[in-house]
């Protein structure tokens, strides 16, 4: 009871205090990359803008990915984030499988300079999508 007196007397500072919030989320998603949807990827890899990251591990990866994907599964990027040098120039998408390491990856790529962008939903809402797979 006490917290909605709390709430109606401090209307201003709880109004406050939320805007601030939603700008600390807002800025912490944009840190890891912008999210991207799945038509976006598709036009930016066949007008060969980006290149798209699955930090999948093999197994998954093997069972389904993008067509020329790069994979590095996230638990190795830091010790193979030289094999992207290469790709600097262009923006990096990256796909896991429904969007948890994606984050993570995005803000390690970004203090190296990359140009971020993550696949929002990750691999799930591509095949969700019904867009083509290459499995090996």
């Amino acid at each position: 009871m006490d917290f909605f007196v709390f709430i109606s007397e401090q209307w201003v500072l709880v109004s406050v205090l939320m805007v601030l919030v939603y700008l600390f989320a807002i800025n912490e998603r944009i840190k890891s990359g912008r999210p991207i949807s799945v038509h976006a990827v598709t036009r930016m890899l066949n007008a060969e803008e980006a290149i798209l990251l699955d930090v999948r591990d093999s197994k998954e990866f093997k069972a389904g990915h993008i067509a020329g994907a790069v994979n590095i599964p996230h638990a190795k990027l830091k010790d193979k984030i030289s094999e992207l040098e290469s790709y600097r120039e262009k923006f990096i998408i990256i796909a896991d499988k429904v969007g948890q390491q994606a984050g993570a990856v995005g803000r390690q790529l970004q203090q190296q300079n990359f140009k971020v962008f993550r696949l929002t939903g990750g691999m799930m809402e591509w095949q969700n999508q019904n867009l083509p797979v290459i499995k090996s």
